[in-house]
């Protein structure tokens, strides 16, 4: 078990509390027409950068990717006018809100390709300014966590649940992405309680029968089909709450197998802790609770030490700097916030080469 799940305990009442809360808030309608605002705001920014910019100044943005920042926003007013009656299908593959957040990230590793600042999706360098001006209205419709409704391919045997445990929702240096730093959400004095959790059962695979947050649990009963009361069984929780849109297929869920020394994507069952039934009135009620302000002089949330932070194979990188495959005795590499996490090649015995899912741990932030 490693630091960051140490810390953030899913079996802690306050983690709980702040888990619940984070999943309710990054799949609320406020913050996704705050995401389509913001993105708006860059929108004309970017056209009027386009347009406006002298050929000679040598920073110029790339006039190719309006039709793609445009039809960005057209899926955003797509999606919310569905989202606003209810309907979360709008983040299922190929729909509204879903095309947005994918797109979004398209144009996020492909902002400004001059070879001094960007190499294969990568930013090497700070921006120059007027670029970096854009850039900061771009970000401004990225939350950490914001991916957490959106539909999992299931056939893919790589891909399981967003979140297996919670450090990348509730340590804030995960926020940092080297060469630009994510908002820490200010919490409310008070978190409600998380439910008690329903008597529905599923397992990964399964079609996922309501929209709402599940819980990742182990149960002491080995043969459980299809949608089932749980009774008098006992469960025991398995990992971080994920937000489970219906009628997709209930994701795995990563988990370090010693026996293999490698991280593998597992079947779990799932319990429904809480359905979300928002906006099927057409109404929005008062979320704005969600994006308290700082108190004026408030300090920044306390970060984890860097040297404890770990992510896995197939993750997205929080931190620039120099990271070790844990329990392996390989070189260390260097990977930049924002990349996804490789995997390692580990020699056998017998002189053959396999790939090896890993977790990598920072020695050194840049």
């Amino acid at each position: 078990m490693n630091d960051i799940i140490k810390q953030y305990d899913m079996n802690d009442a306050g983690t709980r509390r702040e888990v619940f809360w984070l999943l309710k808030r990054l799949t609320s309608y406020t913050l996704w027409e705050r995401k389509r605002d913001a993105w708006e705001i860059f929108t004309r920014a970017y056209e009027d950068a386009v347009k406006t910019w002298p050929k000679s100044q040598p920073e110029q943005v790339e006039a190719d990717n309006l039709p793609r920042i445009y039809g960005i926003l057209s899926a955003y007013n797509k999606g919310l006018d569905e989202l606003q009656k209810g309907y979360r299908f709008v983040w299922r593959i190929g729909q509204p809100l879903f095309e947005a957040k994918r797109e979004s990230g398209v144009i996020l590793t492909n902002f400004y390709r001059h070879p001094a600042y960007w190499e294969r999706g990568m930013q090497l360098e700070p921006y120059p300014p007027r670029i970096e001006a854009l850039n900061q209205l771009m970000l401004a419709s990225r939350y950490q966590g914001d991916q957490s409704p959106l539909e999992i391919d299931y056939a893919s045997s790589h891909l399981g649940a967003y979140w297996s445990n919670p450090g990348n929702l509730l340590n804030p240096s995960a926020y940092n992405y080297g060469f630009y730093e994510l908002p820490y959400p200010v919490f409310p004095p008070l978190l409600p309680d998380v439910p008690v959790g329903t008597d529905i059962l599923i397992q990964s695979g399964q079609s996922v029968p309501v929209d709402g947050i599940w819980e990742p649990v182990k149960i002491h009963q080995d043969r459980l089909l299809g949608i089932i009361p749980l009774g008098g069984r006992e469960v025991m929780n398995s990992g971080c709450f994920n937000y489970l849109v219906s009628e997709t297929q209930a994701p795995r869920i990563a988990e370090y197998n010693e026996a293999t020394s490698r991280v593998e994507q597992v079947g779990t069952h799932w319990r429904l802790l809480w359905k979300d039934e928002r906006y099927k009135d057409g109404i929005v009620a008062d979320e704005s609770g969600y994006f308290l302000a700082t108190d004026v002089g408030a300090q920044k949330p306390p970060k984890v030490n860097d040297v404890a932070l770990e992510v896995r194979t197939g993750e997205e990188c929080p931190v620039s700097g120099l990271w070790v495959a844990k329990d392996y005795e390989a070189a260390p590499i260097q990977v930049a916030a924002g990349n996804v996490m490789p995997d390692l090649m580990v020699r056998s015995n017998l002189g053959e080469q396999t790939v090896h899912w890993v977790t990598w741990h920072l020695v050194k932030p840049d």
